[in-house]
């Protein structure tokens, strides 16, 4: 159909006109996304953000604009949850057992309990091809009621103990020093061995530490330690820990504001949250063994924890979690699955972890005979 054009506009075409005629499609909007961090820009885990944020704008052709904030720059790292959920910002980034206090049941999609058997790659795995996914939503925006729509992103653990200010042989001497712990499950399972733990975010760490607040700390891996500067502060640290032998963070996304996103930016940004995933992974394993390599070669004493650590956690940890299946029927669910999962993939995840470490040692005792 031919559009006759005459007066002010002859000569020119009338967008609005060809829209209402349903002859162009309306202009493509386009979005911003801000996103508030719970970790430092000197993260490792910041910087693996700053990627997502890349790949989410490369993707959507520049219709979404990310921005990567810093801890504290909008709100403080434990008041990301309410701060997107009320709008205050499009997203966050911080790790599920942050708002345990809220609700127990959070630690669970994060710092799970070394008693459900999972590991990192099982707990990944729960959340994808489990009931995870389903279960997180469900206590996130239908038993919390936050305007939240939650992805689990970057695979970080597990977690060291942590630095020390001075060594420790035993469990009566670890019980004499003050030691930054994870808030929720990890705080209460220290607390119950008779260890002084308290809960700090990473901003406050370095600062808690020079001034003797605490006495020890542990914050995510040997990478992200050094990048937060705790080897220029302690000389002992310890690389086994229980108490986060699971931990992974969260992008936090405002729920009515993804809602309203075309369904092919709703999907960049799920495929964009996989793919931060894959990179997370090989990243860890990259960065923490040059960290690990650096601490050694620069003297720092990288330690074992005495045995009797894993038993003692593990019982006083077994007695902390029955109160909480006991009192909450929803996280007792949760844990339920995550027992049933790890049950199914152990006899095959089992054996090839077993086959990774023998190739290994296997390969090391060729190239030194």
């Amino acid at each position: 159909m031919n559009i006759p054009l005459t007066g002010p506009f002859k000569g020119t075409i009338c967008a609005a006109a060809l829209v209402a005629a349903g002859a162009m499609p309306a202009l493509a909007q386009d979005y911003r996304m801000d996103i508030q961090t719970a970790v430092p820009n000197a993260s490792l885990y910041f910087k693996l953000t700053e990627q997502f944020a890349s790949d989410v704008e490369e993707m959507s052709g520049g219709r979404i604009t990310v921005k990567v904030l810093p801890d504290g720059a909008e709100v403080s790292a434990f008041e990301i949850l309410d701060a997107v959920s009320d709008g205050v910002v499009t997203a966050g980034y911080a790790w599920p057992h942050y708002w345990s206090g809220m609700s127990s049941s959070f630690v669970l999609f994060s710092n799970v309990p070394a008693s459900t058997g999972m590991d990192q790659e099982t707990l990944m795995s729960w959340y994808y091809s489990g009931e995870g996914q389903e279960l997180y939503r469900e206590l996130m925006q239908d038993r919390m009621g936050y305007d939240v729509e939650p992805f689990l992103m970057q695979p970080m653990g597990p977690d060291p103990l942590g630095w020390f200010s001075r060594p420790f042989e035993n469990l009566d001497e670890f019980q004499s020093i003050k030691y930054r712990s994870p808030p929720g499950i990890a705080g209460e399972t220290y607390s119950a061995m008779g260890v002084p733990a308290v809960a700090l975010p990473g901003g406050e760490i370095v600062p808690a530490a020079q001034r003797g607040t605490i006495d020890a700390a542990e914050w995510i891996g040997p990478a992200d330690d050094r990048n937060l500067g705790l080897d220029k502060i302690w000389d002992y640290y310890y690389l086994q820990g229980l108490h986060q032998q699971t931990d992974i963070g969260e992008l936090l996304v405002n729920k009515t504001w993804f809602d309203e996103l075309p369904d092919d930016l709703q999907a960049i940004i799920r495929v964009a949250v996989k793919a931060n995933a894959t990179m997370t992974n090989a990243a860890n394993l990259h960065e923490n063994s040059v960290a690990v390599k650096e601490y050694e070669e620069a003297g720092i004493n990288v330690l074992d924890v005495p045995e009797e650590y894993y038993t003692r956690f593990i019982e006083a940890q077994n007695e902390v979690i029955k109160e909480y299946i006991d009192g909450d029927e929803f996280f007792a669910k949760v844990y339920q699955s995550q027992v049933d999962f790890a049950d199914l993939v152990y006899p095959y995840h089992g054996r090839m972890t077993t086959l990774k470490s023998n190739v290994v040692q296997g390969a090391e005792a060729a190239r030194n005979e």
